[in-house]
């Protein structure tokens, strides 16, 4: 394909590069002159293992051009320029705009369909708020019809630039229209990567939900060093086993959103993590913000029910996962406690917990938290919904998913597992609580 570029910074030098090496002709575009004579000359103007070669072959070769303003579009336009922060931590997004504004103005002249593809990283919704519009007035053409807008975020790292272009774990693309999409994903067709399409605005969180993710990783890696290393223990030897679950740590488990975290393990052994901290003189700042973090989500879910304007009140689940009895600091139950101190009438069914069964700490957990719980179970899911206005499904059992499934369109529904979506998506009445 015909490929402009917009912005020859480090992504847009390294993907004009990389889609030239691909077959692609590519024309580079960016202000600074001396950028484009280095590019021109088949010099890289930036530090990237592997890029000096690449520029050489395909600058030579005449699939990669670098100018300092074009007058005609290609099939598809890159935006690779910078959005870097403003002094309050937001975007700017003056560079983005402008290039909008000059594809708008140079579509104005073409008849073909053309795709405008954002690399940029921008926030969720600023392709929809802001981009599309620019185009559509700049351009006077309808977006969707005359041309194509998708989102296609970059996961470059530096110093392994080339080799991330070419063996991505996936290639994102988010699209205002299917057409543009698909178009966008020619580009990739011969990399081996899965190609996610999405809506536009879930391509734009994806990038941040990344970025975000991987900055809690380095500082939990630091702050368990940190306390290791207070107490005499080889931190990297810990995180080397650490690393070795691909069941739980490393996976997709855990990782799903969803209700708050509870159970006997979790919470209390946090507890006793940031108290050796404490013990330790050692400030474990992200460790020490997960229990507010998990309790703002509990409010959360209490916010919710208010929302919902009902005072009879049924929950399917009781324990703090499916599988288990365990009612030790389940979230179900601090929700049940909230809701109770504040006059809601609640009916409750688990038929994994047995009230006359309990015994040892979950019996003590009990009658030490909510003592008259035997008066709030109901034997059967009916009897939960006879008695209630809404309904919260704390549980993911495939008995409450098919009666959730049949429940009648006037009963209200709290989603805390995600058990609706699996069968066949949202009702009237319908809430998830993080979806």
């Amino acid at each position: 394909m015909e490929i402009t570029v917009f912005g020859l910074g480090y992504v847009g030098c390294v993907t004009s590069a990389c889609f030239a090496a691909l077959g692609h002709r590519v024309t580079g575009v960016d202000l600074d002159a001396n950028k484009v004579a280095l590019i021109n000359r088949s010099l890289s103007p930036l530090i990237e293992p592997g890029l000096d070669d690449l520029l050489r072959r395909v600058v030579s070769s005449g699939q990669l051009t670098a100018t300092a303003g074009v007058t005609v579009l290609g099939d598809i336009s890159l935006v690779c320029v910078g959005t870097p922060s403003n002094h309050n931590g937001n975007l700017c997004l003056d560079y983005v705009v402008r290039v909008a504004e000059e594809i708008g103005h140079l579509l104005r002249n073409k008849d073909a369909y053309h795709v405008v593809n954002i690399r940029s990283t921008v926030l969720p919704g600023t392709i929809e708020e802001v981009i599309i519009p620019v185009l559509a007035k700049h351009s006077e053409k309808i977006p969707g019809q005359d041309f194509g807008v998708c989102m296609n975020p970059e996961f470059l790292r530096e110093s392994t630039a080339v080799a991330d272009f070419h063996a991505p774990p996936f290639t994102v693309i988010g699209g205002f229209d299917a057409r543009s999409a698909k178009t966008v994903a020619k580009l990739y067709e011969s990399l081996d990567a899965p190609i996610e399409m999405t809506s536009l605005r879930e391509a734009e969180m994806i990038k941040y939900a990344c970025n975000a993710f991987h900055a809690l990783k380095v500082c939990f890696a630091n702050e368990i060093g940190v306390l290791s290393k207070s107490l005499g223990i080889n931190s990297r030897a810990v995180m080397e086993v650490f690393c070795k679950d691909n069941k739980l740590n490393l996976s997709t488990y855990y990782l799903r959103p969803a209700f708050a975290f509870g159970g006997s393990c979790l919470p209390k052994d946090l507890r006793a993590l940031l108290y050796k901290a404490k013990q330790q003189d050692v400030d474990l700042p992200m460790l020490g913000s997960l229990m507010e973090s998990n309790r703002r989500h509990l409010d959360h879910a209490f916010e919710l029910v208010q929302k919902a304007g009902e005072k009879r009140v049924g929950f399917l689940g009781l324990s703090f996962k499916s599988g288990t009895d365990d009612l030790r600091e389940s979230p179900v139950v601090l929700l049940i406690e909230r809701l109770l101190g504040k006059g809601y009438k609640l009916a409750i069914y688990d038929e994994e917990v047995s009230v006359s069964q309990l015994i040892g700490a979950n019996r003590r957990y009990i009658e030490r938290t909510i003592p008259h719980i035997s008066s709030l179970m109901k034997p059967t899911i009916a009897e939960v919904f006879a008695a209630s206005d809404v309904v919260i499904v704390s549980k993911g059992n495939r008995e409450f998913q098919d009666a959730i499934a049949n429940l009648s369109s006037g009963k209200k529904v709290i989603d805390l597992v995600h058990i609706l979506p699996k069968n066949g998506g949202p009702r009237p009445g319908y809430e998830g609580i993080c979806w």
